[in-house]
C-alpha cells in the first residue's frame, strides 16, 4: 500500500475503506523500524501517538464524519519544530533532553486535518548545514547511494518521504534546506512566501530567512499540505496572507501563455552535463505546453551568497545567545559562573555551529558592523530589486536546483561558505522571501536531479500549476529507492 505514497491516492483508498488508517500506520511504523539502522532518518518515533490518532481517524470514517483533508496520512516533522510532550532536540547536545510545553501551530494544523504524527526527523544541528551530517544523533544517509550526501538541513525529511517511511514531511528552509535535499533525494519540496506558513514553535536560527515547507512524493500532495498549513497565526506577527486558499484548485490548469525566465547567473559553467540535459528537456517541455521561455538576468546574484552568510551568521549568533546553561538546555559542571557559560556552550554546540557563531560575533561587532552587516543588508535590497524587475516580465523563473547530483561524502569537509556556493541558485529566494519549489526532473546517472522554480510573492498557485504540468510527463513519483524494500516484504 506504500508503493504509491501520493497523499491524494492514499486518502481516497482510506475513505473507501480499502484499508484502515491503523493498518497504514502499522505499515509505516514497520518500515521506519526496518530502515532506521541503515538510514537514520528519525530521532524520535511517536508510535503510540500515531496509532491513537489513526484509530480516531478510523472512527470518524466509520461514523460517517468528515475525517479531514489529510485523513490518515502519516507525517513527520523536522526536530526543530516544537511538539508538546515529545522532545525537540534540534539534533544538538544543547537540547538533547528538551521537552517543549507546547506544539508549533503547524504541527497542530496537520493533526487537526487528520494527519498522523509518526515522529521527529534528523537534521543538521539547529538547521544550519547543507549535509545532514552535523547531528548529535549521527548522519542521515542518502537513499539511492550511501556514498553520497543527502543534503541538508532537512535531508532526513526528504529521505523519509522518498523511502515511504512517511507520506508527508515538514522541513524548515533558511537557505535551501527543503529544496536542496528534495533535489538530491528525489522529492518535491516547497518553500512558500515568507510568512505564509506560521513559524511560531520553530526553533529558529535566522528568523528573517526561515520558512517552513512541505516535502512529498508528488506536487498534488505538496499543494494539499500547503492548503492546510498556510494562514495567519495571531501568535506570530510575521504571518501574512489570507487563510482558506485551496492550492489544489488550479493544478489541472495548463501552462499556455506563462512566461518563464531563465536567469543566466544560475547556469554554472561547471554544471554537470546530465543535469544540464535534464534541465533543457524541462524547458522544451514547458515550451511544448505553450509557455514562453526566455533568458533573463539577476545581476546581483554573485553577491547573494556572501550576504546570506553574513546575515545568517549574525542572526544565529544573536538567537543562540540564550543557550547559556541557565535558561535552556545543557548545563556543564563548573567552579564558577563564567566557567559554566564557557563550558556549557563549548560542550553543547558542535564545531560547525560554534564557527558560525564566532563569525556572527565578528560581523556584529562595533568595528565591523558597517563593513559587513550593513553592506549585506544593502545587497539583500538589490537582490529583491532584481526579482522585482524580473517578475515584471515573467511569471516564473527556472533553473536546476543544484548544478550537480548529490555530492560524495568528501564534500562534507567543505567549510560553510564553500558549501553555500553550491547553493547559489537557492539562497536569493530566502533573501527576498519568495516562494520556490524543487521538482524531480529525472536521473543524472543513478541519482535524482531537481528543477528549481521561483515565483513572485504569493505565487505558490502558479508554481504548483507549472510543476504539476511537468510532473505529469516526468512521473518521477513512481520511482522508489531499492533500499526502501529492505526487510519490508508485503508493503
Amino acid at each position: 500500500m506504500l508503493n504509491d505514497a501520493r497523499i491524494g491516492r492514499l486518502r481516497e483508498l482510506l475513505v473507501a475503506r480499502e484499508f484502515s488508517a491503523e493498518e497504514l500506520t502499522n505499515a509505516v511504523l514497520d518500515r521506519v523500524d526496518a530502515l532506521q539502522e541503515p538510514l537514520n532518518a528519525f530521532i524520535t518515533v511517536t508510535a503510540d501517538l500515531a496509532l491513537a490518532d489513526a484509530r480516531a481517524v478510523d472512527q470518524k470514517i466509520a461514523g460517517g464524519e468528515d475525517p479531514g483533508p489529510l485523513a490518515g496520512i502519516p507525517f513527520a516533522v523536522k526536530d526543530n519544530i516544537c511538539t508538546a510532550g515529545v522532545r525537540t532536540t534540534c539534533a544538538s547536545r544543547m537540547l538533547e533532553l528538551f521537552v517543549p510545553p507546547f506544539s508549533a501551530l503547524v504541527y497542530e494544523r496537520l493533526r487537526r486535518a487528520g494527519a498522523v504524527p509518526v515522529g521527529k526527523l534528523n537534521l543538521d544541528e539547529f538547521g544550519l548545514g547543507t549535509t545532514n551530517r552535523n547531528s548529535r544523533f549521527g548522519p542521515t544517509l542518502h537513499p539511492w547511494d550511501d556514498s553520497r550526501l543527502a543534503g541538508g538541513s532537512s535531508g532526513a525529511a526528504a529521505v523519509a518521504v522518498v523511502t515511504r517511511q512517511v507520506c508527508l514531511a515538514l522541513g524548515s528552509d533558511a537557505g535551501g534546506s527543503v529544496r536542496l535535499p528534495a533535489a538530491y533525494c528525489g522529492a518535491v519540496g516547497l518553500k512558500p512566501t515568507y510568512g505564509l506558513i506560521p513559524t511560531h514553535g520553530l526553533v529558529e536560527c535566522a528568523p528573517s530567512l526561515e520558512h517552513l515547507g512541505p516535502l512529498t512524493v508528488d506536487v498534488a500532495g505538496c499543494a494539499a499540505a500547503l492548503t492546510v498549513l498556510a494562514g495567519p497565526d495571531p501568535a506570530d506577527p510575521l504571518t501574512t496572507g489570507a487563510a482558506g486558499e485551496d492550492y489544489t484548485a488550479r493544478l489541472g490548469q495548463d501552462v499556455r501563455g506563462l512566461a518563464v525566465g531563465v536567469p543566466r547567473e544560475y547556469l554554472s559553467p561547471d554544471m554537470d552535463p546530465e543535469v544540464r540535459a535534464l534541465f533543457e528537456k524541462c524547458l522544451a517541455r514547458l515550451s511544448g505546453l505553450g509557455a514562453r521561455v526566455e533568458e533573463t538576468s539577476l545581476p546581483h546574484t554573485a553577491h547573494a551568497v556572501a550576504a546570506y552568510f553574513v546575515i545568517s551568521s549574525a542572526e544565529a549568533f544573536s538567537n543562540l545567545s540564550n543557550f547559556d546553561g541557565v535558561r535552556f538546555g545543557h548545563r556543564a559542571e563548573a567552579r564558577h559562573l563564567h566557567e559554566m557559560y564557557r563550558r556549557t556552550r563549548r560542550e553543547g554546540f558542535g564545531a560547525d555551529l560554534r564557527r558560525r557563531q564566532l563569525f556572527g560575533t565578528l560581523v556584529l561587532s562595533a568595528g565591523h558592523f558597517e563593513e559587513f552587516f550593513v553592506k549585506a543588508q544593502q545587497v539583500r535590497t538589490l537582490v529583491r530589486q532584481d526579482f522585482h524587475a524580473a517578475f515584471a516580465k515573467f511569471d516564473l523563473l527556472a533553473a536546476p536546483t543544484a548544478p550537480a547530483p548529490a555530492p560524495p561524502w568528501a564534500d562534507a569537509e567543505l567549510d560553510g561558505l564553500a558549501a553555500r556556493l553550491r547553493d547559489a541558485a537557492l539562497l536569493p529566494a530566502n533573501l527576498a522571501g519568495l516562494p520556490a519549489l524543487s521538482l524531480p526532473m529525472g536521473f543524472a546517472g543513478r541519482l535524482p536531479a531537481g528543477l528549481h522554480l521561483v515565483g513572485p510573492a504569493f505565487g505558490e498557485g502558479v508554481l504548483l500549476r507549472a510543476a504539476r504540468a511537468l510532473e505529469e510527463d516526468i512521473g518521477f513519483y513512481r520511482h522508489v529507492p531499492p533500499i526502501a524494500f529492505t526487510n519490508t516484504e508485503g508493503y
